[in-house]
This record gives C-alpha cells, structure tokens and sequence, in this order.
C-alpha cells in the first residue's frame, strides 16, 4: 500500500450564483483535467435567508452530471421534463444533464433559517454526452451508514465501502463519494482506488491528512520572515484538499473531530469545451447547444 500525497490544500473561495445565492466555491472552470472527472463543487452554507432565497431559476445543463447532497434545510426543484420534487436534509438528487435539460432549484431554510448543501458537477464521456436525461432522488434514510468502533461515520452516497453499497448507480465516472465524520484525536486510513483521481473537502473540525513522507499534516510552502519554508498545517473547514496517486489516505482529526466528504472518480482524459452549464468536446459541439438554445430545439424529444 502508498499513502497519497498531498498535491494541494486550498480554501473554498466565496462567490455568488443563480439570482444572487451566495455560496463558496472549492474548485471549478479551472484546468478541467485537474480534477477529471470532476469540473466543479460548490458549498452552499448561509443563515439569512436574503443570502440563498432567490436561488438558481431555470437554466441549462448539457453534457454533465451533478450531485445534489443537502444537509440542513430543503431544495425544491423542477425541470422542462415535468419532474419536480424536494430534497431534505440527508437527501441527495443525482442528475444526469445529458443531451439536455431546463431546472430550477429553489433553496429553503429550515426552522432556523439554515440551509446548507453541497453541488458536484461530473463530466461525461463523448459517448454519453447526448444520453437521455434522467434523475435519481435518494432519501437520506437510504443512505447506509456506518459506525466503526472508534466513533467515526460513514455514509456511504455512491460507491462502495466496507461491504456497503450507496444507492446512487449507473454514474459515467464510477465515483466514491462518502460523508465521513472522524471523532477528536482519532486516526483513520482510508483506501482509493489508484486509478482514481481523489480529493477531500473539509466542513466541520480540522483534519491533518498524512502523505507518504512525514504522516503528520499536510505539507505547505508559506513564507516566514521572508523566507519561503515547508511547515506542515492542519486542514479546515471549507477547505479543499486534492491527493496525488497512491491505494491509502490517512487522516488526523483535530480536537473538534473532522467531517468531510471524501470523492474519487475515474478520469475520462478526453478534450473539454466548456461555457457555464454546458460541457461538450469540441467548441463546434458547444456553439451548436447555444444556437439550439437559442432557436428553442435545445430539449430533444424523449424516445
């Protein structure tokens, strides 16, 4: 077994979207091949209800993915196929964009005004781009959970861990996507798939994750007194960390205990032509969905 290095540790940068929801952004419409199959995560965590109540009217998706996972609060969303649903706390939402869809997603908070939820977007393959439209909505009551000995959870929302299998399937990037919550001072390694390209995303507490060299933190250059030195520092919330190759992660959690989600995927290495909603191959792909946009055939007829 090799632990995974620490390629980077970067704090979630805040941003607004949709009507004016202010959300904060850990990765997106950067070099697409960084995080392959993965093109962008958001968390979107407010209070007042002025900050997310206007949320994301109708707009487009072709040629992605994107997972929905709310934690506190609801999101009540439809779409130009006539489905509409709400998403509670614990629910997540798979939808496969496809060829095409109009959705709106409309956030809530919950008694206390609070909502928060994460957004991930993952690509297609060329041969997928153009596939039918289709959601899966999962209940968080169906979402395994599991407790070791040492007080650290798991739930397990796609993939494969310890013999538990999440409810989300059929995914193009076959990815593990876990919510894992580590208890003060507690230790854990966690095995990836090599071939998987793997980040983790801390929102609760601190976490150390150890590399192959020195398992005592991660390992940043800063600059101290002029001089650039390597020192080793402790991950927290709202902060992304993106892991190099190897089979293991291993995490340290600070006195609060840690949460984070932990997210690998298989990279798809194919050419990425990108504006917004809309991720193609080529630019002759991607100006062909604005002008189908435009000209109101954008949404292709169910088979």
């Amino acid at each position: 077994m090799s632990l995974r290095p620490t390629l980077e540790t970067r704090h979630a940068v805040p941003t607004m979207e949709g009507a004016g929801v202010k959300l904060h952004r850990a990765f997106g419409f950067q070099d697409p091949s960084e995080l392959d199959p993965f093109l962008l995560f958001d968390d979107f965590r407010n209070e007042r209800p002025q900050d997310y109540q206007a949320g994301f009217p109708w707009h487009p998706h072709r040629g992605i993915e994107t997972i929905t996972y709310v934690l506190s609060g609801t999101v009540e969303h439809s779409d130009s196929l006539g489905n509409s649903g709400t998403l509670g706390a614990g629910d997540v939402q798979w939808m496969t964009a496809g060829s095409g869809i109009l959705h709106q997603e409309m956030p809530h908070g919950n008694t206390s005004g609070q909502m928060h939820g994460f957004q991930l977007w993952g690509n297609l393959p060329s041969d997928q781009k153009m596939t039918a439209p289709r959601y899966q909505d999962v209940q968080g009551k169906d979402i395994p959970e599991i407790t070791d000995d040492d007080g650290t959870t798991v739930r397990v929302i796609v993939g494969e861990f310890c013999g538990k299998t999440g409810p989300v399937d059929g995914i193009a990037a076959d990815p593990q996507y876990l919510d894992i919550h580590i208890p003060s001072g507690v230790k854990k390694t966690f095995r990836v798939d090599t071939y998987r390209r793997a980040f983790a995303y801390v929102f609760q507490g601190q976490a150390a994750f150890a590399d192959a060299s020195q398992p005592s933190g991660v390992l940043l250059e800063k600059e101290v007194a002029g001089q650039e030195v390597n020192i080793r520092d402790m991950s927290g919330d709202r902060t992304l960390v993106r892991f190099g190759t190897g089979d293991e992660i291993t995490v340290q959690a600070g006195p609060e205990g840690a949460r984070f989600l932990l997210i690998s995927g298989a990279p798809i290495d194919e050419p990425v032509a990108w504006h917004g909603p809309i991720v193609m191959n080529t630019q002759a792909e991607l100006e062909q969905a604005f002008r189908e946009l435009r000209n109101g055939s954008f949404i292709r007829p169910a088979h």
